[in-house]
């Protein structure tokens, strides 16, 4: 794999859940809830290896195709305030070379009974137009699972 010159994106998504906030924000905290509605499609793998979701915390994943889930992820969290917020960094490699470092902030909003979840990530890729895409489906399609979870 050949270097790339970094490109640069934000990205703001946004959903609503129909439950409250405390059930939303406990998916987020629970890793075996994260497996489940983190994969991006059924062919997909979301596999976490190490869990520590509190401020200082970091978490290590694999994820990629169920045969060969062959990018390693790392989160390191540096805010969460219960049921409102959380602040993390994300770094994706594979074989030792970073493909993507990712900043991100995720509110949670009462919306009726129901809460909001807004998720701004800003993102620098290393391997170029692709992982930035990625990025974009994977979090779009994660976030609709978590929708479906939580009905």
């Amino acid at each position: 794999m050949t270097s790339q010159e970094p490109r640069h994106t934000t990205f703001v998504f946004e959903r609503i859940c129909a439950a409250p906030i405390d059930r939303v924000f406990a998916a987020f905290a629970d890793p075996k809830e994260r497996e489940r509605w983190g994969a991006p499609s059924e062919t997909a793998a979301f596999i976490y290896d190490k869990v520590d979701f509190r401020e200082g915390g970091i978490d290590v994943f694999r994820c990629g195709d169920k045969n060969n889930p062959q990018y390693r992820g790392v989160t390191t969290y540096y805010d969460i305030v219960r049921n409102e917020r959380i602040i993390s960094s994300e770094v994706v490699e594979t074989q030792g070379k970073k493909l993507l470092v990712t900043m991100a902030t995720t509110t949670f909003e009462h919306q009726g009974t129901g809460t909001k979840v807004i998720v701004t990530a800003q993102l620098t890729s290393l391997g170029g137009e692709d992982m930035l895409n990625g990025a974009k489906f994977g979090h779009n399609a994660s976030l609709d699972n978590l929708v479906k979870a939580m009905q």
